[in-house]
């Protein structure tokens, strides 16, 4: 046998071998576990400075501000709530009732567009200070817009990646043709669109049903998802007049529904392309063994697909939120007073008359970072566990 030595024995270690070699199967040496900490730590540092800067920046006054920078409160600078209070008392309508009140009325609003083509409500005027009011308006209307895309968006994902489809290129067009007869005649005619739109729906699945048999072009999935995830790529600033314009035809600007709607469906094709790739790594046998035991597709859908691709649902959830709530062109074009959200408050205190006042501005965007660091929180024991990595293996 060889004469080498090798030492299990702790105590036979050297110090450069207990320093530098590990002490176990799937364990990390000493030396290791100090680099990768202290890689972690710098890191954590790096992105967490921004944050803790923008919110002891929310609590100084401009002379700390203009003669910093200063880092440690009640060392460096004594902390004021002088910028909280001018944000978020100094317009009127800022009381508890205000806000209370702002719920009842986009309840109330709510109601009255979605009965409007049959019975004439008067909306509620918002009477809420700005900040509140842009506030409760981004809440909604991110909330709204991410539950909508994700419904819509998952459905869709699954639909493309177990289930054929392969339209006629024929019936794809009349369908455009007729939403542009809708579009044109609520512009032009003075037609509500509610009408327009069921005459237009009416319209396409009866000549769907007569002449689209004759068309022989067909689509497949890929293109169909091609051609979803390119309507992201194409840059919003193109179609945001065209936008504008439709909602200004059917009375929707400055409302809720216009911002949700623009929203979901600007943030569609992200959802479908990464769910996609969620749905189609899953076992197809999964879904044929429940197939055989009597289970309906949405039921094989919602009882077996959305719990193995959790992970997937939270990390695109979060990633919908973050650019709904962030969003800044659709909102300026499709809003002015009454459905501002809180990125247009922040740009108008940045181009404000006494120019930037850092102090105040940081006040509101501690504010508004809250919703998505808590949504992050929230969401990140669902990423973390890995369901889907377990249930292909098991």
């Amino acid at each position: 046998m060889s004469q080498a030595s090798y030492r299990f024995d702790k105590a036979k270690r050297s110090l450069m071998e207990r320093l530098f070699e590990a002490p176990g199967i799937g364990r990390m040496s000493p030396a290791a576990k100090i680099v990768a900490y202290a890689l972690l730590l710098f890191w954590s540092a790096f992105v967490l400075f921004p944050i803790y800067w923008v919110i002891i920046t929310s609590f100084k006054t401009a002379q700390a501000v203009n003669q910093g920078p200063f880092f440690i409160p009640f060392v460096d600078f004594q902390p004021t709530l002088d910028a909280w209070r001018t944000q978020f008392t100094a317009d009127p309508y800022c009381d508890l009732y205000a806000v209370g009140r702002q719920l009842v009325l986009l309840f109330h609003n709510s109601i009255a567009f979605l009965l409007s083509p049959v019975v004439s409500i008067q909306p509620m005027e918002p009477q809420i200070c700005k900040v509140y009011l842009a506030y409760t308006n981004s809440f909604v209307i991110s909330f709204a817009s991410t539950i909508v895309c994700m419904v819509v968006g998952s459905m869709a994902a699954y639909a493309l990646a177990r289930i054929q489809y392969r339209p006629r290129f024929g019936n794809i067009l009349v369908f455009v043709l007729l939403a542009l007869a809708a579009i044109l005649a609520t512009t032009f005619a003075g037609v509500h669109w509610f009408y327009t739109a069921a005459v237009a729906l009416a319209l396409f699945f009866l000549l769907a049903r007569t002449i689209g048999k004759h068309f022989r072009g067909r689509l497949r999935n890929g293109d169909i998802l091609f051609w979803i995830i390119s309507q992201r790529i194409l840059p919003p600033v193109v179609v945001v007049i065209p936008v504008y314009m439709m909602f200004q035809a059917i009375g929707l600007i400055d409302t809720h529904i216009a911002l949700i709607l623009v929203y979901a469906v600007a943030n569609l094709p992200i959802v479908v392309w990464l769910m996609h790739d969620f749905f189609a790594n899953l076992p197809i046998e999964l879904e044929e063994s429940a197939q055989l035991d009597g289970a309906t597709r949405f039921g094989i859908f919602w009882e077996i697909v959305l719990p193995l691709t959790r992970p997937g649902l939270a990390a695109t959830t979060l990633l919908t939120l973050i650019l709904s709530w962030n969003e800044y062109l659709f909102a300026v074009f499709l809003s002015t007073a009454k459905a501002q959200t809180m990125p247009i408050m922040v740009a108008a205190k940045n181009a404000g008359e006494k120019g930037i006042l850092w102090w105040e501005m940081c006040a509101i965007i501690v504010v508004m970072i809250i919703p998505v660091i808590l949504m992050a929180i929230l969401l990140q024991r669902f990423i973390a566990k890995g369901v889907l990595l377990g249930a292909i293996k098991g």
